[in-house]
């Protein structure tokens, strides 16, 4: 309500007209990165003795040293408020709608995993007193009323407060299962170097499994990604007051964000120590996913309790109301802007709101679909039809940025082989429940994609890049302007 006041333009909605301190900017990129999906999924990867998946985050500060000097002052220069308009400055309309509905569709499969997976373990702690659905609404409610109302301004200030909660959370977390632990800390960091439980794959050198090479590649791909063609984060580039205050916000939130990641695999070990000193307190047939919530349901002292619950729900809505209000923008500025060229900015505000609203009712739904059809598999359907449609897009950024010779036409052969390679790839290596039982929905037996899932990650970047670079060479159009490549930069 405190901020509401302000939204009187769509600068201020979407970019809370640049004038947010570093700090707080690079707080709310850590707690929009850091989710609850983190929160659960972490732990139960780490207590399988694997932390392999803190390698990808590791990626992160390598990547953007040497990144993020150019790409921050190259946007905050060159858009206005989409990140999709570069790709139309540098490829044309084709690469602006690619991108940008690439986003839509991962990001709307992602908002409702979320809310879906806040709303499985919420249920859970409940213990009765409320249904998943009931807590579904109640989330969405919620997150389109913070962002309808406080814009950004207001979604920053709350990723502050609600990325505090969210470490907060973790920590107790820890100092519980320390002291729960016979021995504490010493017999968990003995037991970790006895038996390798914090182990990052640097055992296995291969493709196949999720190994460290693996995720050292993906990781690369995936830092480039979520800093240099997401909205949701490019966006919070343009609320900093300079091009050197988002620069240090970006490693604000990359140094909260990894420290974060390791705290919840750490949070995994110690549950793994906890429960072989005490196997008769975890029942049969918990998934590795499920054993930290049924530490904090089973074991965590009462009002504690509340705290990790209340941890893990604002790890949720910080992420969902950034993308609520991400996706406003690009409908705003990528769809509405281009139909109605002279729409005037209250008009383009009103319509964000509107947006803002249909957006959040959409992921209470699609969360709906997930409780009542089964989250896994529609989860594994939707990402495997994200992964296909999505193919490749750093390799465009890539590129657009090192290649003044690539051209529209280049890149649309490279997306299309990438397209095409992705389909292939996805179909013959994910699992999908049939309804008889999980099979392959394209089977060719040693025709079959050989590699780690989160090769895909990798390979779909350089098919556009490579296929994207040579057809170009086919198409003679003039060099693209240096101002829009890392040379203009340069000079």
């Amino acid at each position: 309500m405190w901020f509401s006041r302000k939204q009187k333009s769509t600068d201020a909605y979407y970019a809370a007209s640049g004038n947010i301190p570093a700090w707080a900017v690079g707080m709310s990129m850590f707690a929009t990165i850091i989710s609850s999906v983190t929160f659960l999924a972490y732990p139960g990867y780490a207590y399988g003795g694997d932390w392999v998946l803190l390698v990808q985050g590791l990626m992160l500060p390598i990547v953007l040293v040497g990144a993020i000097g150019f790409i921050v002052p190259l946007y905050r220069k060159v858009i206005k408020l989409s990140t999709y308009e570069y790709f139309e400055r540098r490829f044309g309309s084709f690469a602006r709608y690619y991108i940008s509905l690439a986003f839509l569709v991962e990001h709307f499969a992602k908002m409702a995993a979320i809310i879906y997976l806040m709303a499985s373990a919420t249920e859970v702690f409940a213990g009765g007193l409320v249904d998943a659905q009931t807590i579904v609404v109640a989330i969405g409610v919620a997150v389109i009323l913070l962002t309808y109302l406080g814009g950004m301004e207001a979604i920053i200030w709350m990723d502050v407060v609600q990325g505090f909660l969210l470490v907060l959370g973790g920590v107790v977390a820890i100092v519980v299962l320390l002291t729960s632990i016979d021995g504490g800390l010493a017999t968990v960091v003995h037991e970790s170097s006895e038996h390798n439980l914090i182990n990052l794959g640097t055992d296995r050198w291969n493709l196949v499994e999720t190994t460290f090479l693996v995720m050292v590649l993906n990781g690369f791909f995936f830092a480039l990604q979520k800093y240099g063609t997401d909205q949701s984060l490019v966006q919070r580039y343009l609320a900093a007051r300079s091009d050197k205050e988002a620069e240090r916000a970006t490693f604000v939130g990359v140094g909260l964000s990894v420290p974060a990641w390791a705290l919840f695999m750490f949070v995994g070990t110690c549950l793994l120590v906890f429960y072989q000193q005490n196997p008769e307190l975890l029942p049969e047939g918990i998934a590795n996913d499920k054993v930290f919530p049924e530490f904090i349901k089973t074991q965590m002292p009462v009002g504690i309790t509340g705290l990790i619950v209340a941890a893990l729900v604002a790890g949720g809505i910080s992420s969902v109301d950034s993308d609520v209000n991400c996706i406003s923008a690009v409908i705003v500025e990528d769809y509405y802007g281009r139909i109605r060229k002279n729409a005037t900015d209250r008009q383009k505000l009103r319509v964000g709101k509107v947006a803002v609203l249909v957006v959040g009712v959409l992921a209470v739904y699609i969360a709906t679909l997930y409780l009542r059809w089964g989250g896994q598999s529609l989860l594994g359907s939707l990402f495997a039809i994200y992964a296909i449609f999505s193919a490749g897009i750093v390799g465009v950024l890539i590129l657009g940025l090192f290649s003044r010779r690539a051209n529209n036409r280049g890149l649309m052969v490279g997306i299309a082989a990438s397209v095409l390679f992705t389909a292939y790839a996805v179909l013959t290596s994910t699992e999908f429940d049939m309804g008889n039982g999980k099979q392959l929905l394209l089977d060719l037996g040693s025709w079959n994609f050989p590699h780690s899932t989160y090769m895909l990650g990798v390979y779909s970047h350089l098919i556009v890049l490579i296929v994207g670079y040579i057809a170009s060479l086919f198409f003679k159009t003039p060099l693209a302007d240096k101002a829009l490549t890392v040379y203009g930069y340069k000079r």
